[in-house]
């Protein structure tokens, strides 16, 4: 017989409902809580034997037993040190990895490795303890390993690896996952007392009704979906357009005499991001987006039945006032930042020439403004050939000022040309792009204590060009492939991480791509940016 839920009463359904609940939360509060005590204690045991490498890696008699291939008396000393801190082992290395001590005599004399090919080359490579779990000849451990330094403290002549023994971890997550279950059982208990009380005041509540008879109430209140000041749109598993509502027809600016429904989502709304959801199941909530050229803050969520996801909601409203304000005060923010940069260097110079006054050098004085003077107005007037856009002036001008404050140079190619500016390119995001990048360049020149960050502009051809090349330390491919995560920063301070990451997200809107490069002075980020409209590239 066919099993179906619908022939139990709301009571039963709850019951089952709240107790499936509570016994989900438990166990994954449990499995969680047993996850977090194994990795604390795991971390315990780590830094446990990693002390103990150092220590015993530091040791004169290790050092210079290693350096005087003096090595006999290296065995007794290490199954003592072992013995001492109740580790599983100690095992010594040379510099080639080769075991010098071990618990096992017969093992002497092998390279040290383990299962997971471990041949200690952070450790004699890069001089650099670390720690990990591994299987070795003495079975599974938490092992810490240690350089061992030449007595000048600069050549890595062997390295020292300390185990501890894991079954006390085990022990100990038995003993909790025990009381776990304890746990489990007792809430199951309280759980089905609490459901029954609820559902007997809940179904006085509705009249008595079941849940089928609610579902054909709500079926029968459909329209009110037309009255709802959102957008609404819903797809199925296929990517085809189920629901949309008159608001979205409105929003989007769509033909209001086409039948939506029956039509790829892809082929109507390709940049809506609704399949993303719809592969991932991740819901998304308050997104900022852009659709046929208008800036919603929306909302995507994935409709499941069972574990298949059958289809995907979305709600999406026009960027409201409030938010436009707030980004209008972002900006405000930004030009008190260049004011304030520009204010601090010119009260610097004012002090200067004031004291050149008052010890009566009005020679060096008058040089001095003269020489400000000359080169501020050397900027304004190369910034004035090479851009006719106020907006672009300015936050060069801005970041320059910024970088005379951080004691460093922005150069800028007096070749540079930039008039050829689309009308339809939007200002700001553009300026935003800009100013992160250099702001970028700025921070990692003055990271590697360097002095110049240069910036190169060409609108020729059908791109505009902008090429900022710094004086850092260079990226890493692995740093190129994380860079424009969110919160990825080289930096160890707070406040790093964002800029990047707000360039990718302002890519796509001002059609552009950008590439990075390194060179032999830094790295060159090049931003391209194309002269045509998005609907025709």
């Amino acid at each position: 017989m066919k099993f179906s839920i619908r022939r139990y009463k709301l009571k039963t359904r709850m019951i089952g409902v709240f107790a499936l609940m509570v016994l989900v939360q438990t166990g994954f509060i449990g499995l969680y809580a047993l996850s977090t005590l194994n990795q604390s204690l795991n971390e315990q045991i780590a830094q446990r034997a990693l002390h103990v490498a150092k220590t015993i890696a530091a040791t004169p008699q290790v050092i210079d037993a290693i350096a005087s291939k003096q090595t006999q008396d290296l065995p007794a000393y290490a199954l003592t040190m072992a013995a001492r801190n109740q580790a599983l082992f100690v095992v010594i290395g040379n510099r080639q990895g080769i075991r010098l001590a071990h618990p096992t005599p017969s093992k002497i004399g092998q390279p040290m490795y383990d299962d997971e090919g471990d041949y200690n080359e952070p450790a004699l490579v890069h001089g650099k303890p670390y720690t990990s779990v591994a299987v070795g000849s003495l079975g599974p451990s938490m092992r810490g390993k240690a350089p061992v330094f030449d007595v000048t403290g600069e050549t890595v002549i062997g390295v020292v690896s300390v185990g501890f023994n894991m079954d006390k971890v085990a022990l100990i997550t038995g003993h909790y996952f025990d009381n776990l279950v304890a746990a489990i059982v007792f809430s199951l208990l309280i759980c089905v007392l609490i459901s029954w009380a609820f559902t007997y005041h809940l179904q006085k509540a509705i009249f008595g009704l079941e849940p089928e008879q609610i579902g054909r109430l709500f079926q029968e209140q459909n329209a009110t979906l037309e009255s709802i000041r959102e957008g609404i749109i819903a797809i199925n598993k296929n990517g085809v357009i189920t629901t949309i509502n008159q608001t979205a027809l409105k929003t989007l600016g769509l033909d209001a005499k086409l039948k939506y429904q029956g039509m790829a989502i892809h082929k109507v709304l390709p940049d809506s991001r609704m399949l993303e959801v719809l592969h991932s199941g991740e819901p998304a909530f308050d997104q900022e987006i852009w659709l046929h050229d208008r800036q919603l803050i929306a909302n995507r969520i994935p409709l499941r039945q069972g574990n298949d996801i059958t289809g995907v909601v979305s709600s999406f409203r026009l960027k409201d006032e409030l938010h436009a304000v707030s980004q209008q005060l972002t900006q405000i923010q930004a030009y008190a930042d260049t004011l304030r940069s520009q204010s601090h260097e010119y009260a610097n110079k004012l002090q200067t020439i004031a004291g050149l006054i008052q010890i009566g050098n009005t020679e060096a004085a008058l040089a001095l403004i003269g020489q400000e003077s000359q080169g501020h107005q050397e900027l304004i007037a190369l910034l004035s050939e090479a851009l006719t856009d106020p907006v672009l002036t300015g936050c060069l001008l801005g970041k320059y000022n910024r970088a005379k404050e951080l004691g460093l140079q922005l150069l800028i190619d007096p070749h540079s040309s930039m008039h050829d500016i689309p009308e339809d390119l939007p200002r700001e995001q553009l300026v935003s792009v800009i100013s992160n990048l250099i702001d970028n360049a700025l921070e990692a020149t003055l990271s590697n204590q360097q002095s110049c960050v240069c910036l190169t502009m060409t609108d020729l051809g059908q791109e505009l060009i902008f090429e900022i090349e710094d004086q850092g330390a260079g990226l890493s491919k692995d740093q190129q492939q994380q860079m424009f995560t969110k919160g990825y920063s080289s930096k160890t301070e707070p406040g790093h991480g964002i800029g990047l990451h707000l360039v990718e997200q302002l890519l796509p809107r001002i059609r552009a791509r950008l590439t990075v490069e390194n060179y032999p002075k830094g790295c060159r980020f090049t931003l391209y940016v194309s002269k045509q409209a998005l609907e025709d590239t």
